[in-house]
């Protein structure tokens, strides 16, 4: 029986994937019990739930480690348009790519294991921020503590590889058997949606980075792991030493986010270019509303807008499909 879940409960869960704090989190549970359809096709989704905000309450509820022990390291929250992890075993290159697009503080060696905690950093696509996270190394028999939550969290997990090693397809076995033992299955498509049963693996955007291909047995590797894993997930190739394809991977990463920017327009002023909103694709009016404000979708009456599909300042209902550097101005 389809779960026919209804757009209150998909917002609801939206919320929770975006929660920053256990108190969040357990509001958009909350809400999600609440909002989601009472029948047979959802009573499976409807304990997963229940079991999740015990959970959560607990969590809330326990006593709170003292000191700098409590601190988990890979704890980051989210920022910008979305959180791209990169993980991969040691001395593919995930420290240089993400110093070569981001301002942060990343140790780049010649030695395996130089990283020894998650870094931030923040690339640009045109006027829209991605979180960038360099990771400690794993291999097929460990991984460091931490990172299992950290992936399972981000919305993208970008796997480095080294194009020239020969290890290639053993290196991109053990990265993908990491994340799927995190219940996750890896996938291409940028908007795979949530499985209906809860038993089944969480979708997992993915892809793959093929850093080093400027470098001697580049090729050969890259076609076979276009041939082992290309059906899975997107294979990138990069270089973060020649910087072939490292300028254009905020452009990928903003393609697989699957959002778009809006920009607002206050009434009788003109539009605020700097500071866009950031919405998934296919996000309305009443969408937007709620970003800018979570009382203002009750309020709302409409909208004018400047961008695809209309005349320029149309008049438009709540409803209103948006699409990429639209100029809304909300009318309450």
């Amino acid at each position: 029986m389809p779960a026919n879940l209804t757009p209150d409960y998909l917002a609801a869960e939206q919320r929770y994937r975006e929660a920053k704090t256990p108190k969040e989190e357990l509001a958009a549970l909350e809400e999600m019990l609440r909002t989601i359809p009472k029948h047979k096709g959802t009573s499976k989704l409807q304990a997963d739930l229940k079991r999740k905000i015990s959970h959560a309450r607990e969590a809330l509820l326990a006593p709170k480690k003292g000191g700098a022990s409590g601190h988990d390291p890979f704890a980051i929250g989210r920022q910008g348009a979305g959180q791209v992890i990169l993980i991969g075993t040691p001395n593919t290159g995930k420290s240089s790519i993400v110093g070569s697009l981001t301002k942060a503080a990343v140790k780049i060696a010649d030695w395996p294991f130089s990283t020894p905690l998650p870094v931030p950093g923040m690339c640009h696509f045109e006027d829209v921020p991605i979180q960038l996270i360099d990771t400690p190394p794993l291999t097929a028999e460990q991984a460091p503590p931490g990172l299992a939550g950290a992936v399972y969290a981000a919305d993208v997990v970008a796997i480095v590889l080294d194009a020239s090693a020969g290890s290639i397809l053993e290196d991109a076995e053990a990265c993908l058997d990491f994340v799927k033992a995190r219940r996750l299955s890896p996938t291409s498509n940028p908007n795979p949606g949530m499985p209906e049963d809860p038993e089944q693996p969480r979708p997992k955007r993915c892809l793959i980075l093929a850093n080093k291909c400027d470098l001697p047995g580049s090729t050969d590797n890259i076609q076979m792991l276009q041939e082992f894993f290309g059906q899975t997930v997107r294979i990138v190739l990069c270089s973060a030493k020649t910087g072939e394809g490292v300028k254009d991977l905020p452009k990928t990463l903003f393609e697989i986010l699957h959002v778009m920017r809006v920009y607002a327009k206050p009434p009788g002023k003109p539009p605020d270019m700097e500071a866009p909103f950031i919405l998934k694709i296919g996000s309305t009016v009443l969408d937007m509303a709620g970003v800018v404000h979570r009382d203002l979708p009750a309020k709302l009456r409409g909208a004018r807008v400047w961008g695809t599909g209309v005349h320029d300042g149309q008049q438009v209902q709540r409803d209103h499909v948006l699409y990429d550097k639209d100029i809304v101005e909300l009318s309450s």
